[in-house]
């Protein structure tokens, strides 16, 4: 924002939170930006407070950007800011509202996604869209990579947007109620492969997972993070593990898949056939 010659009045964000299998507080990466930036820090605890109309008030700030704050705005702060609150949403909408727009558009098997600048207002991700911007989704895009292609391009498109309000070139859109979705939180449930589900749907399932939570197979009773894979035209029964060795392949309710990049709990990513040497799995066993 300051490199596009916009002043910050107020960088808020949540307060610093425990994280990582040693629960260490951490600072967030906006909390790090704006320290090195040397811009005014708020965390607080809540927005609800009386107290923080006050704060964002004295801010007099032209517009309340949002992105990924991780907690809804109280109606009262919507319209504090001449220009509102601003969204920056990873997603087209109406299409895919709500928390997880990337990993649901990557599962769905969409084509496209984006960025839309909206104007919150009291609903989840309803408020008028001022601008759009659209990409494709790769064959082989997960959910790491297009979020730091919509990240960037969403930061590109708030600048404009902000440039186009001050110059009274924006017109606010309503959405339509046709063609909205809503994506809803990812829970674990989500993450575990089902082999009576096509290997299409299981591939992309693998890639809306990765980096993070992960897609999950077990194995033995033992859960394996799966890294990458690749569809294979080999059938069988679901689940069965048809070829063990060079290649890993399981078989799905449609075709197969080609386990390769593999993990175990507390290992290393591994490619599979080094996986497989030193924890074996044979040709006719089931993955549950």
């Amino acid at each position: 924002m300051q490199a596009a010659g916009h002043d910050i009045a107020l960088v808020i964000t949540q307060p610093d939170r425990p994280a990582g299998r040693g629960q260490r507080t951490l600072e967030s990466a906006v909390k790090q930006f704006a320290k090195r930036q040397r811009l005014p820090l708020w965390q607080p605890e809540t927005l609800r407070d009386p107290s923080a109309v006050e704060r964002l008030r004295d801010a007099r700030a032209d517009a309340l950007v949002v992105a990924a704050y991780g907690a809804l705005l109280p109606p009262a702060l919507l319209k504090i800011c001449r220009f509102g609150a601003l969204n920056i949403h990873a997603s087209l909408l109406p299409r895919w509202r709500g928390a997880a727009p990337i990993q649901r558009a990557i599962l769905a098997g969409d084509r496209e996604t984006g960025v839309s600048i909206m104007q919150m207002d009291e609903g989840l991700d309803t408020g008028p869209v001022l601008a759009q911007s659209r990409v494709e989704i790769g064959p082989h895009d997960d959910a790491g990579a297009l979020h730091d292609r919509l990240a960037a391009l969403g930061a590109q498109l708030m600048v404009k947007t902000l440039v186009d309000l001050a110059a009274g070139r924006v017109r606010p859109v309503p959405q339509p109620a046709d063609g909205a979705t809503y994506a809803r939180k990812i829970e674990k449930a989500d993450t575990l492969l089902d082999w009576s589900h096509p290997a299409a749907e299981l591939e992309r399932q693998v890639r809306a997972f990765r980096p993070l939570p992960g897609a999950v197979a077990t194995h033995d009773e033992e859960p394996l993070k799966i890294w990458s894979v690749r569809e294979r035209a080999e059938r069988g029964l679901p689940g069965t593990v048809l070829a063990s060795g060079a290649r890993l392949i399981v078989a799905c309710g449609e075709q197969s898949l080609e386990i390769v990049e593999l993990q175990r709990p507390g290992g290393k990513r591994m490619a599979a056939a080094s996986f497989l040497r030193g924890r074996p799995i044979a040709a006719g066993s089931r993955f549950a």
